[in-house]
């Protein structure tokens, strides 16, 4: 591909405003992105669709954890894709494998066709497959136009050998998007190594928040997470990957 893409991962309006002044050329909107990404309700849609040209990917998700969804979750998947779709959604981001850790073709293609014409991201469910190289082939055989990966590794940094590997077996026929731990300190490095043109980040930050009383003995959800910690886009760190970005383009 000739273009480099960067693409803000935001959970709110607030997010979503930071990553389009910060220069993302696109937005995959979801909620919940602490626990890795939920999908997004139709009011935080329509919020974030008021911005004006910003092209928007939904996540579909219908719950925190594993990718292997059961008849019921399914079905909402297939709901919530039909929605987006008429609502305006620009793309959607789905992902559903086998127990095997095989990608389910099927259920994918049925996903696909709640919104034909619209481009598909495989998220990184990709990266809890068994064989990420038969996983490509079978995306790109879906008509999937995007992969979320980072290389099956904890960052996309770590996972460069993988993803070098991707990009060669995709020969342009799909676009490989590198994501976890992206940011404008390691853009380059990635490239270099890689040859990949499309990144993918948040780039958060955590905001303290505004409540003064606090009951300490009360846990509201995960106890792991801090309920007075609030995730947001920093604009400063957009910017810093766009900057990267736009220097290795005039290279």
């Amino acid at each position: 591909m000739d273009r480099w893409i960067l693409e803000g991962c935001v959970d709110s309006l607030e997010s979503a405003l930071a990553a389009q002044r910060g220069g993302a050329d696109r937005l995959e909107l979801c909620s919940n992105l602490v626990i890795g990404g939920t999908t997004p309700d139709a009011a935080l849609f329509k919020q974030v669709r008021q911005l004006g040209q910003i092209k928007i990917n939904v996540l579909i998700r219908p719950r925190f954890g594993d990718f292997c969804y059961t008849d019921s979750e399914f079905e909402r998947i297939l709901e919530a894709t039909r929605l987006f779709a008429d609502l305006g959604a620009d793309g959607v981001v789905i992902g559903v494998l086998q127990p095997d850790g095989s990608l389910d073709a099927g259920r994918m293609a049925r996903i696909m066709a709640q919104a034909p014409g619209l481009p598909v991201t495989l998220h990184r469910a990709f990266d809890q497959t068994a064989d990420p190289c038969r996983s490509l082939a079978q995306a790109i055989e879906l008509g999937v136009t995007t992969i979320l990966t980072s290389g099956q590794q904890a960052t996309c940094l770590e996972g460069v050998g993988l993803l070098k590997t991707l990009v060669t077996l995709a020969a342009g026929r799909i676009d490989i998007l590198a994501g976890a731990g992206v940011s404008g300190q390691n853009i380059a490095a990635i490239w270099q190594q890689t040859g990949i043109q499309s990144y993918h980040l948040s780039g958060k930050i955590i905001l303290d928040s505004p409540m003064r009383f606090r009951n300490s003995a009360v846990q509201m959800g995960l106890p792991s997470l801090d309920e007075f910690s609030i995730y947001q886009t920093d604009e400063k760190q957009i910017r810093a990957a766009r900057n990267v970005i736009d220097r290795l383009a005039r290279q």
